[in-house]
């Protein structure tokens, strides 16, 4: 089977400020945590559609998001703690499911358009010594989570993004731009809420319902 454009991404946790919980701090668990959202994003890419369970070895997990062993098992680790995935009693491990993947909310997770040669292109850069990185996963998910269905777009500002990932105002832009670099997200231009004659910034997924933009809807799809 070919692999689909997106997949189902379970994503009540974020609205609920769960990215909060992902962290950074020097001699801390920073790189953990950013390993683990990593190993999700690669977990939600090779589930069962019908169940939320994958059947994926560590050699598997390495590979596609390009991390050691060692980072794959602490990473699995942060997630079941954080009850994001789920794994048998009996510790089998090639066995993991995506908690909650029955309930709702859930976002469409770019898929097919992350991989090249059996790996995420855009974790090949990810070196686990920087927070950028940090800042700039918990931003593609929570563009994940708030886009819109009918205008493929996150409008949401630097306040709200500040209160949901917990990322300083000041770090935002420079995440932003480093996910626009490794061609996961697009910046779009739209009114602005606040005034009549200014403009704001939405974010778009690359690799979501990629017929849906500003080039083929024009501003006709944004204005109520």
């Amino acid at each position: 089977m070919k692999p689909s454009e997106w997949v189902r991404f379970p994503s009540g946790w974020i609205g609920e400020h769960g990215l909060k919980e992902f962290k950074w701090a020097h001699g801390g668990p920073g790189a953990d945590h950013l390993a683990a959202l990593m190993t999700l994003i690669v977990i939600a890419h090779s589930v069962d559609p019908e169940t939320g369970i994958a059947r994926v070895t560590y050699d598997d997990l390495t590979k596609r998001a390009c991390l050691s062993r060692l980072k794959v098992s602490r990473a699995l680790n942060v997630l079941q703690d954080r009850q994001l995935i789920t794994r048998p009693a009996d510790g089998g491990r090639s066995v993991v499911g995506l908690a909650n993947y029955d309930e709702v909310p859930w976002a469409k997770l770019p898929f097919r358009g992350m991989y090249e040669q059996g790996r995420i292109r855009a974790f090949d850069d990810f070196k686990l010594r920087k927070l950028i990185e940090l800042d700039a996963l918990k931003l593609f998910l929570l563009f994940a989570q708030r886009r819109d269905q009918g205008t493929n777009l996150a409008n949401i500002s630097y306040d709200r993004i500040e209160e949901y990932t917990g990322i300083a105002r000041v770090r935002i832009k420079h995440a932003i731009s480093f996910l626009v670099s490794h061609l996961l997200i697009h910046v779009e231009q739209i009114p602005s809420r606040q005034s009549e004659f200014g403009i704001s910034h939405a974010y778009r997924l690359v690799g979501v319902d990629v017929h849906i933009h500003m080039g083929t809807r024009g501003r006709s799809m944004i204005q109520p």
